[in-house]
């Protein structure tokens, strides 16, 4: 997006942008300008600009619905959006391509931050067990709905996930006509806790780990989630380095998993934490302490390993099922998985 955005209206009443030299306004301007483009590519429906002011302000970006238009019609001009009616906008092929192709280095660490957001606004206390869980949303065709959910219990009870519930939905303006959502209740829940407890987590990976007998070998790959642009699960999942059907029918293969990483000195209240969470339905942690599993040693911290409510999804995919995901999408009262 190399345009600057100042908009004049010559004598002709035609729109027209004028070009000037890079400064921070402009820069400001093109990172809210990438922002819409980023939200546009995870909604497949049109979306209005006041949805679109409410999904910015969750970014950082605190815009009005008129300030909203005015880029809209910058990303118009420049070929990236199309307006669909009053119904709001939709991303062209353009602008998928810029959106990809933009601003990588602002894109690097996204995804935790994003996720320290949801960890940060999780109350949830396992003691009373009230309090809000941080939930992923996944959107499916109706005539699957049957398929994902019998791929999502087979997980569950093949002990492979971070939670043992999750609920269908088909009233969320998220939702397009013909589709049902599936809430799924996100790992980033563990960090709201022990944060809570006065224990400093760090998520550090999401990797892959090889099950055998069913029990952990170790992990065969991992990603920080601090030097990448994506999540990791996700492109695991896409790249076909998963065998989650496989494993839970027969107990081998490899299934998602997370690390954080604790001080040592806090391993009793993070025992602690987990056997509280364990009794509201949870189910972690696989394992607990200093380079198990083929995790990086440290010297001053531990790692705490706990599998992926992203087995479920996973799961779906290998199947051959459609999920639109979007991890973390939010936070949520703990209740409304009961």
């Amino acid at each position: 997006m190399r345009a600057v955005l100042k908009r004049t209206r010559h004598r002709d009443g035609a729109k027209k942008y004028r070009s000037s030299s890079v400064s921070m306004s402009f820069i400001r301007s093109e990172r809210k300008c990438i922002e819409i483009l980023r939200i546009l590519k995870d909604h497949p429906e049109p979306v209005g600009a006041k949805r679109l002011s409410e999904l910015m302000s969750e970014r950082g970006f605190v815009l009005t619905d008129r300030a909203v238009q005015y880029y809209l019609s910058y990303l118009d001009d420049m070929g990236f959006t199309k307006k669909v009616g009053n119904r709001g906008r939709l991303l062209t092929a353009k602008g998928i391509s810029e959106t990809e192709r933009a601003l990588v280095d602002e894109r690097i660490g996204f995804i935790i931050s994003r996720l320290e957001k949801l960890a940060f606004k999780s109350d949830f206390n396992p003691e009373t067990g009230r309090g809000n869980v941080g939930y992923n949303l996944s959107v499916v065709p109706e005539d699957q709905v049957n398929g994902v959910s019998g791929a999502f219990d087979e997980v569950i009870e093949s002990g492979y996930s971070f939670f043992s519930r999750y609920k269908i939905i088909d009233t969320d303006p998220r939702i397009p006509s013909g589709y049902a959502g599936f809430l799924t209740v996100c790992s980033i829940t563990m960090d709201g806790v022990l944060q809570k407890m006065g224990v400093p987590v760090r998520m550090a990976y999401g990797g892959v780990i090889d099950i055998k007998n069913g029990k952990p070998l170790g992990f065969s790959n991992l990603i920080g989630y601090r030097g990448t642009t994506i999540d990791p699960l996700s492109l695991f999942i896409t790249s076909g380095n998963t065998s989650i059907g496989q494993t839970c029918a027969e107990k081998a293969g490899s299934v998602l998993a997370n690390v954080r990483q604790v001080p040592q000195d806090a391993a009793d209240l993070v025992s602690e934490g987990s056997r509280l969470m364990r009794e509201c339905g949870f189910l972690f942690p696989v394992d607990m302490g200093s380079g198990v599993l083929n995790t990086p040693v440290d010297p001053c911290r531990i790692s705490l390993i706990a599998y992926s409510g992203m087995n479920l999804i996973g799961n779906a995919v290998e199947k051959g099922f459609e999920l639109r995901n979007e991890i973390g999408a939010g936070n949520m009262p703990f209740s409304f998985f009961e």
